[in-house]
């Protein structure tokens, strides 16, 4: 191959792989901006929605200060399973565009069947995104309330996740949400 040729080649590897790294950065950059709280409320649905009940929680507002972002909770924290609730979330962007859930009266008939969606998936991964910060092993059960001790020691015994217990903990209870207990 004449000088010429591997110069060429050459080039072409090299912008190739800029153009990699940009459309990398750029991507990556997308998939984090995605996990914001802006983001997350730029649509009427969840702003008027889910972000008020969540504004009224405990990991909006708490005695120690620590507030826990939309990201906190449904998004995970390693790539590849970052990238798969990514590609889920474009499920429920599509079901905007769409109009399924554009008014109050419709996010409301829906309400059930997307938190059961979201309780199923923290199920099947033992309410992972709780657990980066809420851990059986790290509780400090001598400075719970008493009530909250027994629960949460009865729940370690009996292999329980955090969202068998605590569904409702930033969203409001879907008006027909029946319990199964």
């Amino acid at each position: 191959m004449s000088p010429s040729h591997r110069f060429g080649w050459g080039l072409i590897l090299l912008a190739g792989g800029m153009s990699g790294v940009i459309f990398w950065g750029g991507f990556n950059t997308f998939m984090e901006y995605t996990n914001t709280m802006e983001f997350c409320v730029s649509c009427h649905e969840m702003r008027d929605t889910v972000y008020q009940e969540y504004k009224a929680s405990p990991h909006y507002k708490n005695p120690s200060g620590v507030r826990a972002i939309c990201s906190d909770c449904h998004v995970p924290r390693t790539w590849s399973a970052k990238l798969v609730r990514k590609i889920k979330a474009s499920n429920e962007l599509y079901h905007k565009l769409l109009g399924s859930i554009d008014t109050p009266e419709k996010f409301e008939a829906k309400r059930l069947q997307l938190a059961e969606s979201v309780w199923a998936e923290m199920k099947s991964n033992n309410s992972r995104e709780c657990r980066n910060c809420h851990d059986y092993d790290a509780m400090h059960f001598e400075k719970q309330q008493r009530r909250a001790a027994e629960k949460m020691r009865e729940g370690m015994e009996e292999g329980k996740t955090c969202i068998d217990c605590h569904r409702f903990i930033a969203h409001k209870r879907p008006e027909d949400y029946e319990d199964d207990d």
